[in-house]
């Protein structure tokens, strides 16, 4: 097996994680759908002065999800939940429906999405690709208040 000819890589850098700082964010969603966050992510990357290290988020739900997508084309998203309705359809004889029809699917598609993320931090921002953004999904029909912890690790100035 041959390595490809077209591989560059820029050589490691190292640090010294001398911090970690939390804080939890807390968004009101409006029902199914996106909600971008990436923003809000950066904002916490600089109130926290990192410099090099690593963002994590965690949402404390088991019915809303986070996600990185393109940004640049919303129907992207729009497909997204047109396959995730696909996946997990609310009409397909769940058992659990205890908060409603759309109960069981929202839990499905938590699974088989992420309740964490962690992103990069490179020279002071998120190492987002160009057409990156971070997004909450919210799984359920109806508004939720949803809770987001943000960690930092690593260096900061």
């Amino acid at each position: 097996m041959t390595a490809p000819k077209s591989l560059s890589r820029t050589a490691p850098s190292a640090i010294t994680a001398n911090t970690i700082t939390s804080s939890l964010l807390t968004v009101q969603t409006s029902g199914a759908g996106f909600t971008d966050l990436t923003a809000e992510v950066a904002k916490f990357v600089a109130d926290a002065r990192a410099r090099e290290g690593a963002v994590t988020l965690f949402i404390r739900h088991t019915s809303a999800s986070l996600t990185i997508q393109e940004n640049a084309d919303p129907t992207v998203l729009v497909d997204l939940t047109t396959a995730l309705n696909r996946l997990a359809p609310e009409n397909a004889g769940w058992r659990h429906d205890t908060e409603g029809p759309d109960d069981m699917p929202a839990h499905i598609k938590t699974m088989l999405t992420a309740t964490s993320l962690h992103i990069p931090v490179l020279q002071s921002a998120l190492a987002l690709g160009t057409w990156q953004a971070v997004y909450l999904v919210e799984h359920r029909a109806r508004p939720h208040r949803r809770e987001i912890v943000l960690q930092f690790t690593g260096m900061t100035d």
